[in-house]
């Protein structure tokens, strides 16, 4: 078994807190992403986990044991860095066989190991190749070769794509996914990009100033996000946030913007949200995707608005819409047939049904 187990984790840079007190434990086989912005705390976590940074406080395990002073090559974990760290002068079956052939595997087993890693990336024909006569694509697969010939107990990736252009991103995410399909190894994934978080991991751990904001599978946190940070993390473009007060309209609660805009809050919120009414240090979360054209039907608790069009984007699909609502920037996605031009009023539906309401005091969704 590979569990990790991360307990009251800390990391300090002389007197400046990188990592504060973080408890976090992922299964055997699970594909774990962090995940969050610049300086937050996520590649030192993954370094102190691979044994490249020295932890000032707390326990890391691996299974049952405790691994704070084991040095990098003993933890039985294979990473895949940033820049593919290969050797130029070895061909691709050296770069993959080399750490074998440190351990002096024997030779019949090497060339196993490798070629098995080789058809699971499909770059069996690239095994006599030199590193500078492979795209970047084919670049990352050998790095990713080179771990899995190892048999480790966990895989660390540290913002493998980074270097990859957007198409070869996408592409490189699906391969990693079916690898881990294929490779049951648990695996711990920094990215600073949400999208590539969404669509690989089990479980995302959004990570803020050095600390875990939230944990959860994917679709957890983008309709339940915790906190105001997540909310406006994950997701792309990302959630609408509007300055907001919260007052009682008759047996009910509503939700005012502006003198001209308010919106009734769907019955089954309203006994959660009542303590909060008369705050004015609130605002509604809505995702772009909840803003759209009027239609001829209305789904229950979905209402109805009018607003001057500041910017309109095409999208191909959908066309996304930018106005302006309490001082704040608001975006919908629409139908491309629905209208929607710059300079003109349009009316939209707000489906209050994936409302969020929050806290902008404590920047907790109540």
């Amino acid at each position: 078994m590979a569990e990790v187990k991360l307990r009251q984790v800390v990391k300090m840079y002389d007197e400046t807190p990188a990592v504060r007190g973080i408890d976090l434990d992922i299964a055997d086989e699970e594909f774990v992403v962090l995940v969050g912005p610049s300086g937050c705390g996520k590649s030192t976590t993954l370094r102190m986990i691979a044994g490249l940074e020295d932890i000032t406080g707390g326990e890391i395990m691996i299974g049952d044991d405790v691994i704070n002073d084991v040095p990098p090559k003993d933890r039985n974990i294979a990473m895949v860095f940033q820049n593919y760290a290969l050797y130029p002068h070895m061909s691709v079956f050296e770069n993959m066989s080399f750490a074998l052939r440190l351990k002096k595997a024997a030779k019949d087993e090497i060339r196993a190991r490798v070629e098995n890693a080789a058809r699971i990336l499909d770059i069996t024909e690239l095994l006599d190749r030199k590193p500078k006569q492979l795209s970047g694509g084919q670049r990352q697969r050998v790095a990713m070769g080179r771990a899995i010939v190892r048999d480790p107990m966990v895989f660390l990736f540290d913002e493998p794509l980074s270097n990859l252009d957007a198409k070869l991103r996408v592409q490189m995410r699906t391969e990693i996914k079916k690898v881990h399909q294929k490779v049951r190894t648990t695996t711990v994934y920094v990215t600073h990009d949400q999208i590539e978080a969404m669509t690989l991991a089990d479980r995302v751990v959004v990570m803020n100033g050095g600390r875990i904001e939230q944990v959860g599978a994917p679709g957890d946190l983008y309709h339940a996000p915790a906190t105001k940070f997540v909310a406006g993390f994950i997701g792309s473009p990302a959630m609408n946030f509007i300055p907001c007060s919260l007052e009682e309209a008759g047996q009910g609660l509503r939700i005012r913007l502006t003198d001209d805009i308010g919106f009734l809050v769907p019955e089954e919120r309203a006994g959660r949200y009542r303590p909060h009414a008369g705050s004015g240090k609130l605002c509604l979360g809505i995702r772009p995707e909840h803003v759209l054209e009027q239609r001829s039907q209305l789904e229950p608790n979905q209402q109805v608005f009018e607003v001057g069009l500041d910017v309109t984007e095409p999208m191909g699909m959908d066309t996304l819409v930018y106005f302006r609502v309490n001082g704040s920037e608001v975006c919908g996605r629409v139908n491309p047939n629905a209208g929607a031009r710059p300079g003109e009023r349009m009316k939209l539906v707000a489906d209050l049904n994936n409302m969020h309401l929050i806290d902008d005091a404590t920047g907790k969704v109540l």
